[in-house]
């Protein structure tokens, strides 16, 4: 058992050591940490590129699995325990045996990222990645040199982290658990001087039993709000609203924003599309603040561009500067990124997995496809590999032309009578007159979508993972289709 004093960042530190240091922040957080001067070494047994040689290029001490050696003989300064780390891990053993200093990703990045400076913190169950990134490209095109902590890579950037200089920190807000020894919300260690909140539903099952114990997370968070700071909020979740009503101390606090037009807040105008960008009057109040041209597509991104506009504006940004931030931001890798077009076939990847997220994300992009929209999906995360959005998801492809689902990767991870079944998704689909076929695996999906896509059509992957290397294996395939007539 880890003891709670020895839970504390101390003065004097020159060795930090990671505990499953190959996560997406965990690795982002030991590259900062390796820049500002300290020693920086750790463990995972997910050791593989690309994280793998993205830390031995920056010179981190990495080693491959857990070993208890690296707390008791290395006796490093600090620990740093990830998310992924169980009570019973090696490692985490030695350390309570040991009496080192310890603390949780979010706490680290509080010490030794944010500090002094002032926390912009980007919040609810979908945008944040984009919100997050495009809000710190904004502020860095304005000048401000933030330092930032995103969960995907800004293209911007070409990276999800950097300590900047300038006196805004903005930071994705995560409501997932802190550690195994702290099962609060990460977003929870922040005191936020800006604060979005893009909206709230009940995701997360493993951690959380039902949408009400995701809104007293969110509650929680919006209660961090510092004395002088403003949050912004999407008032088109009924969740948010009840978050909200609970906070009434704070509502002097507050600037919405949505996509309806009200008398107060930030709204959208004349949008027009004209592939690959959009574009639409941003108003305030309504009264036009600004006119913006995105290569963001689809409404959701609309309103997390409203969300990034009203921060900014209340920092002091002109709409000029506001409009050249937005206009010139190319997004974030995983995320409506084109991985590539082959044969005349486009491959489009992209994180959404919340039925919600899949929906928003097929009705963006279907503006955009000249042939059929393809859409292939992979039910991987905690949640959607369980039963709780089950029927939820029949009804977010109504959009696609072609579904492809592949049945959920360790099926072992979830008991059977909580399973999602993919292959029950698409009886569901097809009696919705929504064409869908089911698959064992990603090789499946290859070889039916070689004989099936045609030129003009968008495949558009959707999954949190990997998903067996299907975006490369599909450029593959097609790549002799320009020679056929199909």
């Amino acid at each position: 058992m880890l003891d709670p004093e020895n839970n504390r960042i101390p003065e004097g530190i020159r060795h930090i050591h990671l505990i499953a240091i190959c996560g997406t922040a965990m690795g982002a957080l030991a590259a900062l940490l390796q820049d500002a001067g300290f020693r920086v070494t750790g463990s995972d047994q997910n050791v593989y590129p690309p994280m793998s040689t993205f830390l031995l290029k920056k010179g981190i001490g990495l080693t491959e699995g857990f070993d208890a050696a690296m707390v008791l003989e290395e006796k490093p300064d600090l620990v740093v325990v990830g998310n992924a780390v169980r009570r019973d891990n090696p490692e985490a053993l030695a350390l309570a045996e040991s009496g080192i200093p310890y603390c949780s990703l979010p706490q680290a990045l509080n010490h030794f990222l944010v500090g002094s400076r002032k926390a912009i913190v980007v919040a609810g169950t979908h945008g944040k990645t984009t919100t997050t990134a495009l809000m710190a490209w904004v502020l860095e095109k304005a000048g401000l040199a933030p330092g930032f902590m995103i969960g995907g890579i800004a293209c911007n950037f070409e990276a999800n982290y950097r300590m900047g200089k300038g006196p805004y920190v903005v930071l994705e807000g995560d409501e997932y658990d802190t550690a195994f020894f702290d099962k609060r919300s990460k977003f929870l260690h922040f005191h936020p001087y800006r604060a979005i909140l893009t909206g709230v539903e009940f995701d997360h099952a493993d951690i959380f039993s039902d949408l009400e114990q995701v809104e007293k997370a969110f509650e929680g968070f919006v209660r961090k709000l510092l004395p002088e700071g403003l949050l912004v909020a999407n008032r088109d979740f009924t969740a948010v609203k009840q978050v909200l009503e609970r906070c009434i101390p704070l509502e002097k606090q507050c600037t919405y924003f949505g996509r309806t037009s009200a008398d107060k807040g930030w709204f959208v105008a004349d949008v027009s599309i004209h592939s690959p960008t959009e574009s639409f009057t941003v108003l305030l109040d309504g009264n036009m603040f600004c006119r913006v041209e995105t290569s963001l597509p689809g409404e959701h991104n609309r309103m997390n561009i409203l969300a990034v506009c009203a921060v900014a504006h209340s920092l002091g940004l002109s709409p000029g500067e506001i409009a050249s931030g937005i206009g010139s931001f190319t997004g974030v890798k995983r995320r409506q990124e084109k991985v590539g077009v082959s044969g005349g076939i486009t491959i489009m990847d992209d994180f959404a997995h919340h039925p919600t997220a899949v929906s928003e994300t097929i009705r963006a992009v279907r503006p955009h496809v000249s042939g059929r929209l393809i859409a292939v999906f992979e039910p991987r995360t905690n949640t959607s590999m369980r039963r709780v959005f089950q029927k939820a998801y029949a009804g977010s492809f109504d959009m696609a032309d072609l579904v492809c689902v592949r049945e959920i990767p360790l099926p072992d991870k979830v008991a059977a009578e909580s399973r999602f079944s993919s292959s029950e998704l698409v009886r569901d689909l097809n009696n919705r007159h929504v064409r869908a076929g089911f698959f064992q695996d990603a090789g499946a999906i290859v070889s039916f979508l070689e004989k099936e896509a045609k030129a003009g059509d968008l495949v558009l992957v959707m999954s949190n993972g990997g998903f067996e290397g299907i975006h490369g294996r599909l450029l593959a395939a097609f790549s002799h289709a320009e020679d056929k007539n199909i």
